[in-house]
């Protein structure tokens, strides 16, 4: 498949280490191993960590062309803690270079040239103006290309109107247990059950397809009638930073591949769970790993 993914990326700083990271940059370079063309949008500062990240992108199979190098703001950052189920809470810094993506009328014709067969957009970065204003402009472009829409919801990073704009602009919508409930209450409506939020808010937008992830329970997922349930994978989390990243894309992949919902859940709720067995984001992994996992039940 042909995807495009915007948005930030960032150093996740954990103690004394750091980690390459950022919800789209994540979610492309996870693309990109299942074999997928990614293309990323985004900005670097003019500093030793934004070239760290440009010369990283082609060893993930990633072009560097629209990662934008900025003079007047750093590299993103963010500091994580993990609580004691290994759970990661973010202090961001902003503004950050990511918040000045940039892309020429000719750039954009080039990328839209062959079709994409999605494009991936979050909430963070386009608290942003200027990124919020590229999103939108590249989505009118777009036409009729499939939406997907990943709410990651970060403290001081989200305000209700930016995410009912996007909810209706997707096709497809990935969220947490959490965030569920904070969706409930943008638009005064008592959350119930899954089942119900995911039939009403798909008619409500007209998706195609909406999944909830439910942390080491799996998650649910509806896709076009069919409702299900499907259960997680028991493994030692080192940390979770980059799983809902990674579940995401394996989400895509399964997707774009018009496999049954069931194999899309299950082959996702694999490929997240891997990823939070390792540290960082982007942890070496393969399509054998995943499909190997042990259930566990």
């Amino acid at each position: 498949m042909n995807i495009i993914s915007i948005g930030e990326v960032l150093w996740d700083v954990l103690g004394e280490s750091e980690h390459l990271g950022g919800a789209p940059f994540n979610f492309a370079a996870h693309l990109s191993r299942l074999g997928h063309c990614v293309s990323f949008i985004s900005a670097v500062g003019a500093d030793a960590r934004g070239q760290r990240v440009l010369d990283s992108m082609p060893g993930m199979g990633l072009s560097t062309r629209h990662v934008r190098q900025v003079d007047q703001y750093p590299t993103g950052t963010a500091t994580v803690t993990l609580d004691a189920k290994k759970q990661p809470h973010f202090v961001i810094g902003r503004p950050a270079a990511y918040d000045f993506p940039q892309l020429s009328e000719t750039a954009c014709r080039e990328l839209l040239s062959l079709p994409p067969d999605w494009i991936y957009f979050g909430t963070l970065q386009q608290m942003s103006p200027t990124a919020r204003q590229l999103t939108s402009e590249l989505l009118n472009s777009a036409g009729g290309v499939r939406r997907f829409y990943d709410l990651n919801l970060r403290p001081d990073s989200w305000e209700p109107t930016l995410v009912r704009e996007s909810l209706a602009r997707a096709t497809v919508v990935k969220l947490n247990d959490t965030e569920v409930e904070e969706v409930a209450k943008m638009f005064g409506q008592p959350f119930a059950n899954f089942r119900d939020f995911c039939r009403s808010y798909a008619v409500k937008f007209g998706w195609e397809a909406v999944c909830i992830t439910r942390g080491a329970t799996g998650c649910v997922l509806l896709s076009g009638d069919e409702y299900l349930e499907s259960p997680g994978y028991p493994v030692i989390v080192a940390d979770a930073v980059g799983a809902g990243d990674a579940f995401a894309a394996a989400f895509v992949h399964g997707l774009g591949n018009g496999w049954p919902p069931a194999r899309i859940a299950d082959f996702a709720n694999r490929v997240g769970a891997l990823v939070a067995s390792r540290a960082g984001a982007i942890p070496s992994w393969t399509i054998e790993e995943a499909e190997a996992l042990p259930t566990g039940r």
